[in-house]
């Protein structure tokens, strides 16, 4: 033993070198990084081992490469057997040496299992030192990385011991316990406490958690383990283990409960027994000797490592003990009252040692405050501590006495007392046991031995813990360096990796810094130093050792048996979980047809037969069909596409089947059912699936998908010979259109193309059309078919909700269902779209209620506008009364307009948050793709997705740019931040007629279907709903249009509001807007009110109350409209005032000013225009200010502040009174406050408010915290920049003296004004974030009884 200490001394002088190694075998491992620190006589080979050890690889099956910035391809990797020391191979001590992990001839690293051997006195972990500190950033460091690999989590220390899991920030939990844990005594005392589990529950028994955790340290296989059941038994949730506490705190805290849940038991005083030690508080009288005294008990001994005031840090613990012991002189106006001289007299105080535990705990103060930076600050200064402390020195230190110097004596009762003799006695009777030496105590009762007897080595300690606390006083890392008494070898704790280390290293963690910095020593120092140091008394006769195995109580050999069962069934599982594929797996429900999802976990080796069992009972299907009607298949979820099926490989192991085990999949798998008369489908690899819709032109109908399976070599012809068969039409007169995305449709006419030119993919969606009319003959973008399938795609089914008074008449609309496969006439179930003229009839009128108050519009295009209805009319079809599409002109022209958009959109940033937005602004459910199946369809399918610029685009099936331009209308908004509630902000770009004065609600697609619906049961109760169909082109102006007669008023009367999925509402106001947005089974409701027209704003307006505990209320919506005055608004708000609020007001005793957030601002003059002399926008919010008189803000040059006199005398603040001013002069503002006070000119003081209205303040603050009296002459300078009303002015007079306060008068009004500002809202002081206390809740519960700290 003693040569292999020797050897470690030696290793410790010789120059080490650090390896940093990154596994690059793995994507999940390629960010981190190991440590090595090791001798540099340490051979390549060994160095393998370590690396092996620590990532949880067989040795032999990885290489190693060098990382250096060296091309690693050119670089032949190290030899793993080589016997070559680090330094003969290259290695640099002192320096990074950065190596790759690496794949050995092409093939992975082999894991290493738990069962799998290795060397045994391979070393690893060998770098010593904190690990990054908790809640820091980057946890992967250049030095310091914790280890990654799973096997290695799993694998026991070489040293033989367990680490524990860092919950979060339970590093300080972590040091305690495996110290306690390393203490024989204790350990053994709680192993001989029997769990009664009658009498406790379980998990909340912190002495059977305890018991637990130290059963696994002692015989777990792990590396590390957890103590998630210990904190549990605390009463501590997931939250605490994110607060960082201090270890000494934990100590006594848990020593306290533990107290408490041992009383009546033989632990009763264990804590007392090894850790708590007794000392004298005293006070000697300096003139008749007469001593007064206390004797208090202690758990641990502080000691101070700089004194109050000093630059200089003691040097030792022996040094800081002789301090702590040291009396002070009590003279001056310090001095003591002598019961026995009846007066004041100089005294000494101090305090004495009466006896130590038998463990002795040290806390080396390191936190300290600097009351210069009112900060808490960590001590980083050197303070030694020896591995063998004698305490024989500091027991019963006495000062020279005078002859008159009595000494006392404790009768027993560790209270206050005092006694006097003539003679001087060291002889302490009925002392209960205290003895002015160690209390050793013994089975047959307390051995008692005085100073006189000690022996020399009686108080010698032998250091066996050290506590080391690494980072700053805002927040750090604990770790424990502990000595083993087994092998008398010292360990790193830290968390989870345990670690031997040297003498060297405990010097390390005495703190301070290398060199003499002189004063600034501790900036400069480490650290990492020493926090608690924890000695054990050197008796043989009681210094235990621990138990073996057969010495366990039979209670432990229970718990021991039942742990390993536990943890080897854990291993059972995590080889299960090692062996299982966990796959998506997908099934559309044969009758509800939903598509479900659920994840599919299944053993490698269980058959694809038994895998389909699984996911049949997965899915809930046994009472819904037959098992044999089920089999699984390879999908691809994203593009619903069936990749294979599996025939014949029923009983084909699944991790062959499916490629192994992974962690995730490139693909899904699919439950496929079929009905008992069916029989599947083969899928093989390479086919591409297509979805085919026929198509009926004289219904005018679009049937449910049937699915067939192409390959992308096969021509149309061919294509069209194999669709043919499936649906039985002639492939002569076939029409087959691919739908490649949202309003892409292309005519499959060449007859020689393979499918993948034509651009099919691996799951297509085609509409086919077999017929001879004449339709066959025309261009495809003027077919009827064209025609019937655009319409197909663009419209949706919406879900309108109208007001419960709606008078509208629903017995002429016919009862209509969205069912898959109905091939009926849509004319029968559609109201046919009236012709263009009658329909922009209506439009029009709305237009002119929207623009009644514009004056920008000519006549002429008004004009233009009325004559701008030229197209044809018919009753034979709706398609009919579709514009072709725009022309050249009229394209380009919508290209422009999109550009203004773009560039009216981005220009009033200010509106980002809204309470109310357009809903073009909330498009986060914006439609991109087509509908997926006609309205008489209920059956889905899957589109791929394509993107397309703003630009025009040439179609290849003879479509211009209209159909996507139109579809995009909106999709520039999609980036936009403001939110508008207008319908004028965008005039110009956004008008209902376009350059050639004709209505786009004209060239829009018209068809809409409007039904009753009967809503789910609590949906709307007592309301109406519509189920309407309509094309998603329509403008929301002809969209409200149409739906006039079921809401029974005027479009201009009621107002749209969508719904979405949070149930949130908000109002869709821009009438020239197209319904793109919207998408199938959106909610609309309708709420009568009228809507806002071209050139208004929705206004919130807010009463000021300025002398209210809450200044600002809510009172109502209004409208205001462009080129309204601020007096017509206040004529139209006073009705409304009178009806919503009752308020009675006439107009020239209230005003409107601007509100920005809750700061009053600009005073609004009743001459004033909107969006002439104030701007205004979407959501806009102001101030209704009611007058005490006549309005005396006349001219803009005025300034009006609020101004409150504060009053020292009294502590009190006056109500706010307004002060106009005509200029922005100080004198002037001192004027009118000395005339509305009565204060004299000269004695005017005032201050400027700080923060947000009403400026709150403590009266305990505002005399001596605000700017008073600045030297200044004008208001709109520094420190006030005064520029606009609504500023707060506080004002005093300099002559009031302060009122003096008692203590207790303070301390009431500081609560009083506590509670005022908190329900204002206003903090009273900074307050950093308030450190959460320690405590563990004796019944597991935080609301009940807690332990006492």
């Amino acid at each position: 033993m003693k040569k292999k200490f020797l050897q470690i001394e030696n290793a410790a002088e010789e120059p080490r070198v650090l390896c940093i190694i990154q596994d690059t075998t793995n994507s999940k491992t390629v960010n981190e990084r190991i440590t090595l620190n090791l001798p540099a006589s340490t051979p390549v080979r060994k160095l393998f081992e370590d690396v092996a050890n620590k990532v949880g690889y067989i040795n032999g099956t990885f290489d190693l490469v060098w990382g250096n910035g060296i091309n690693t391809a050119d670089m032949a990797p190290l030899d793993h057997t080589s016997d070559k020391s680090l330094l003969d191979a290259n290695f640099e001590p002192g320096k990074k040496n950065f190596l790759h992990l690496t794949d050995k001839d092409g093939e992975q690293p082999q894991i290493l299992l738990e069962d799998s051997s290795v060397g045994e006195d391979s070393v690893h972990d060998r770098f010593i030192g904190p690990l990054p500190r908790e809640g820091s950033v980057g946890s992967t460091s250049d030095y310091v990385s914790q280890s990654y690999s799973y096997s290695s989590i799993l694998n026991k220390s070489e040293t033989g011991y367990v680490g524990l899991v860092n919950q979060a920030m339970t590093c300080y939990l972590n040091s305690l316990l495996q110290t306690l844990f390393m203490t024989p005594e204790f350990r053994n005392a709680l192993y001989k406490w029997e769990f009664e589990e009658s009498e406790e529950d379980p998990v909340t028994s912190i002495p059977y958690q305890l018991q637990r955790l130290f059963v696994l340290l002692q015989t777990s296989k792990k590396r590390a383990i957890e103590t998630t059941d210990v904190t549990r038994s605390f009463g501590w949730d997931s939250s605490e283990a994110w607060q960082q506490h201090d270890v000494q705190e934990l100590c006594r805290v848990m020593f306290d409960a533990l107290e408490q849940k041992w009383k009546q038991t033989e632990q009763a005083d264990l804590i007392n027994e090894l850790y708590q030690g007794k000392l004298k508080d005293y006070v000697r009288c300096l003139e008749c000797g007469y001593e007064g005294w206390r004797i208090d008990t202690y758990l641990d001994i502080p000691l101070v490592i700089r004194p109050y005031g000093s630059s200089q840090a003691f040097a030792s613990v022996e040094e800081a003990l002789h301090a702590f012991i040291q009396p002070e002189i009590l003279d001056g106006p310090n001095q003591y009252f002598c019961e026995r001289c009846k007066k004041k007299c100089d005294a000494r105080k101090g305090l004495r040692f009466l006896h130590f535990p038998y463990l002795l705990t040290l806390q080396l103060k390191r936190f300290d405050f600097d009351y210069t930076t009112m900060h808490r600050i960590k001590l980083n200064d050197r303070m030694t501590f020896p591995e063998e402390l004698d305490m024989s020195t500091f027991i019963d230190v006495e000062d020279e006495k005078s002859p008159q110097t009595e000494s006392c004596t404790d009768s027993g009762a560790e209270n206050e007392g005092s006694c006097h003799s003539d003679q001087m006695s060291n002889d302490f009777s009925n002392d209960d046991g205290v003895d002015e030496g160690i209390c050793l105590e013994t089975n047959s009762g307390t051995e008692k031995i005085s100073k006189s007897g000690l022996e020399k080595n009686s108080l010698i300690y032998e250091l066996f813990s050290v506590m080391v606390h690494s980072g700053s006083a805002a927040g750090g890392h604990y770790y424990a360096c502990i000595k083993s008494f087994s092998d008398e070898q010292w360990y790193s704790f830290n968390d989870q990796h345990v670690s031997r280390i040297t003498q060297e290293d405990i010097k390390k963690t005495h703190g301070g810094s290398s060199g003499s910095r002189g004063y600034y020593s501790s900036a400069f120092a480490s650290s990492t130093n020493a926090y608690m140091l924890i000695y054990r008394l050197k008796d043989p006769a009681r210094n235990a050792k621990f138990l073996e195995v057969d010495e366990y109580p039979e209670h432990i050999k229970n718990l021991v048996q039942k742990e390993r069962e536990l943890e080897e069934q854990e291993k059972r599982q995590r080889e299960i979980e090692r062996n299982t594929c966990k796959i998506k797996l997908f099934c559309l429900h044969p009758t509800k047809q939903v598509m479900m999802e659920n994840k599919l976990e299944v053993h490698k080796d269980k058959t694809l037969k038994e895998a389909v069992e699984m996911a049949y009972k997965m899915m809930d299907l046994e009472e819904v069909i037959p098992l044999d009607c089920c089999r699984l298949v390879k999908y691809d979820e994203f593009h619903d596409y069936l990749e294979r099926s599996y025939e014949g490989e029923e009983d084909t192991p699944m991790g062959l089947l499916l490629g192994g085990i992974k962690s995730t999949y490139m693909f899904d798998l699919l439950l496929e059912t079929r009905k008992p008369d069916q029989v599947f489908q083969s899928y093989k690899p390479g086919e591409v699936m297509v979805k085919v819709h026929v198509v009926d032109l004289k219904a005018e109908s679009v049937a449910a998908p049937i699915t067939v399976r192409a390959y992308l070599n096969q021509t149309v012809t061919e294509f069209k010979q194999l669709i043919s068969k499936a649906i039985h039409l002639p492939a002569e007169t076939m029409r087959i259109v691919l739908e490649r995305c949202y309003n892409d449709l292309r005519l499959l006419s060449v007859s020689s193309k393979t499918l993948k030119a034509e651009g099919f993919f691996r799951s297509n969606k085609v509409f086919v059309e077999s017929s001879e009319t004449l339709d066959y003959q025309m261009a495809f973008a003027e077919s009827h078919l064209w025609k019937l399938l655009d319409r197909h795609a663009n419209t949706i089914r919406l879900f309108v909700l109208l007001p419960e008074q709606s008078p509208g008449s629903y017995s002429k609309r016919t009862a209509y269902q969205k069912a898959g496969g109905d091939s009926g006439n849509m004319d029968d179930h559609c109201e046919r779209v009236k012709g263009p003229v009658g329909s922009l009839k209506s439009v029009e009128a709305i237009l002119e209620e929207s623009t009644e108050k514009l004056k920008s519009l000519s006549l002429q295009q008004q004009q233009d506008g009325d004559n701008g209805d030229s197209s044809k009319s018919t009753e034979t079809s709706d398609f009919e009364n579709i514009e072709s599409p725009l022309n050249e002109r009229d394209s380009s022209a919508s290209v422009d307009n999109r550009e203004l958009e773009q560039h009216i959109q981005t220009s009033d940033p200010e509106n980002f948050q809204s309470e109310e937005r357009s809903d073009s602004d909330v498009n986060n459910d914006r439609s991109t793709s087509s509908v997926d199946s006609d309205i008489l369809s209920s059956s889905h399918s899957s589109d791929t997705l394509c993107n397309a610029d703003n630009a025009q685009i040439p179609l290849a099936n003879g479509l211009d740019s209209h159909s996507i331009t139109s579809s995009r209308r909106t999709k520039a908004n999609e980036g936009k931040k403001e939110t508008w509630d207008t319908a004028e902000e965008d005039s110009g770009t956004d008008s209902e007629y376009d350059e050639s004065g004709k209505s786009r609600g004209e060239m829009q697609y018209m068809y809409f279907k409007a039904e009753p619906y009967a809503a789910d049961e609590g949906s709307g109760e007592g309301h109406k709903w519509l189920m309407v169909h309509v094309d998603k082109r329509i403008t929301l102006a002809a969209f409200k249009q149409h739906l006039e007669p079921f809401v029974g008023v005027l479009s201009s009367h009621f107002k749209v509001f969508r719904v979405y999925a949070s149930n949130q509402e908000f109002e869709s106001v821009r009438l020239n807007e197209t319904l793109s947005s919207f998408s199938d089974d959106n909610k609309i409701t309708i709420r009568l009110g009228r809507a806002l027209k071209k050139g208004e704003y929705r206004v919130k307006v807010y009463q000021l109350l300025v002398n209210e505990q809450e200044p600002c209320k809510f009172l109502l919506d209004a409208v205001f409209a462009k080129g309204m005055t601020v007096r017509q608004s206040k004529e139209e708000l006073i009705p409304q005032l009178r009806e919503q609020c009752g308020l009675e007001l006439s107009i020239d005793r209230f005003r409107l000013r601007k509100k920005t957030w809750k700061n009053p601002g600009t005073v609004f003059l009743d001459y004033h225009i909107y969006e002439e002399d104030i701007n205004i926008s979407s959501n806009w919010e102001v101030f209704l200010e009611v007058l005490d008189g006549v309005e005396k803000m006349k001219s803009m040059s005025q300034l009006a502040v609020l101004s409150r006199r504060w009053k020292p005398s009294e502590m009190k603040l006056d109500p706010f009174q307004e002060v106009v001013l005509e200029s922005s002069s100080v004198d002037e503002l001192r004027e009118k406050l000395s005339e509305i006070s009565g204060i004299p000119l000269e004695d005017i003081e005032f201050a400027k408010g700080r923060g947000t209205f009403p400026c709150d303040i403590s009266v305990l603050d505002i005399h001596q915290d605000l700017d008073w009296n600045p030297k200044v002459s004008t208001l709109n300078v520094w420190p006030l920049y005064i520029c606009d009303d609504g500023a707060v002015i506080f004002y005093r007079d300099k002559t009031e003296e302060l009122m003096e306060l008692t203590d207790e008068q303070r301390n009431e009004l500081m609560k009083k004004e506590s509670s005022r500002l908190q329900k204002t809202g206003h903090r009273v002081t900074y307050s950093p974030r308030k450190e959460k206390a320690l405590k563990i809740y004796l019944d597991g519960a935080p609301n009940k009884d807690l332990t006492q700290d």
